[in-house]
């Protein structure tokens, strides 16, 4: 007994480092996706749920920065090899996203201003530096992967962080020119849809035109309806942003159109991404388990939800809200359902790394 338990600091550090070494550079999806399942709960009047979520929120991105700043310290190798990888590098922008939703969240659900403007600061820094270092990277590889290996739903992670800087940008507080800072809101919501719409046709022609198996039609393809949900929510922001009176004015007319053009896209992919599934897992017999990259499908459809009840507020289409009051208890479902596998799976790995 007394062996076992002196061995017992040692296996913890064991694992919380073979954890950092091992860390899926996308994991903050799961800050993403309980971050938009508890904005979408507190807009339709769910208040403690909303909250419950916060709070495994903040402990999740509490664990993940954790893990990140290990992995960064002991194993900067290994970060340097993700960030050139077209496969995994996508990942990284997982951590603008999820740190400027949670910021989301404090200002939304709390009103804490002063915590918001610190992820907002935070989400920007982070925004600046991987956006330009992945993008470097990738590009001047020597080595090249092929289209069909190389591109999936994951690399429109990049224009989903984008907009979550624009959404925050949006909503903090602000002491210099109010101009300014909707005019910057509106430069990301901009770079966001020219991120969108570059990307979305490589990843079409790849869906289309190259053979494609079970293997490959993996979660983050989802992020084909996710990344037009967020510009959803962050063009109708920036519409009612706009009608209160701002630079944004004049902006109105074409905001009003290009974000139910978003809206329609996003609702045109819910379809097609249930048939593919449904073919991946019940025609192809893929076996559905756990992988991070599950969080990728919990994340549109509360973003979906999100964005269309802000989609209502900003062009007044009430007749919509039945969509919500659907899609908030697939999201949560999905969101509950991921979650009992994600901790299903770390249960198994630490009785492995525990018995080795």
């Amino acid at each position: 007994m007394v062996s076992s338990t002196g061995h017992f600091p040692a296996n913890v550090i064991h694992l919380v480092g073979s954890a950092a070494a091992g860390l899926f550079p996308g994991y903050f999806a799961v800050v993403m996706a309980t971050g938009a399942t508890s904005i979408a709960s507190n807009m339709l009047g769910y208040e403690t749920v909303s909250m419950l979520l916060l709070l495994a929120n903040c402990l999740a991105y509490a664990a993940l920065c954790a893990l990140t700043l290990i992995r960064l310290v002991r194993y900067p190798r290994l970060i340097v090899n993700d960030m050139i990888s077209h496969a995994r590098g996508p990942g990284f922008f997982t951590l603008i996203a999820g740190t400027c939703i949670l910021g989301v969240q404090f200002e939304v659900l709390l009103g804490w201003d002063h915590v918001a403007a610190a992820f907002w600061w935070l989400g920007v820094g982070l925004w600046a530096v991987i956006m330009y270092l992945f993008f470097i990277s990738v590009t001047t590889r020597e080595t090249k992967p092929t289209l069909d290996t190389g591109i999936n739903g994951a690399w429109l992670l990049a224009a989903v962080s984008t907009q979550s800087v624009a959404i925050l940008t949006a909503l903090v507080p602000w002491s210099g020119p109010e101009d300014l800072r909707l005019f910057f809101a509106l430069c990301m919501f901009m770079v966001g849809c020219m991120l969108y719409l570059a990307i979305i046709t490589l990843i079409f022609y790849r869906l289309t035109f190259l053979k494609l198996s079970a293997e490959n039609l993996s979660p983050p393809y989802w992020i084909n309806m996710g990344a037009v949900a967020i510009a959803t929510l962050a063009g109708s922001t920036l519409i009612i942003r706009g009608e209160q009176g701002s630079l944004l004015a004049d902006f109105l007319p074409f905001m009003r159109g290009f974000t139910l053009f978003f809206w329609a896209i996003a609702s045109w992919w819910i379809p097609l991404l249930i048939g593919l599934t449904f073919w991946r897992h019940v025609l192809r017999h893929h076996r559905l388990q756990y992988e991070p990259q599950l969080w990728s499908m919990v994340f549109p459809l509360a973003m979906y939800t999100t964005g269309t009840i802000r989609l209502v507020d900003a062009l007044g289409t009430e007749f919509l809200m039945i969509i919500p009051a659907v899609t908030i208890w697939l999201a949560l479902a999905a969101w509950v359902f991921t979650s009992i596998g994600m901790w299903r799976h770390f249960a198994g790995v630490v009785r492995e790394k525990m018995a080795g």
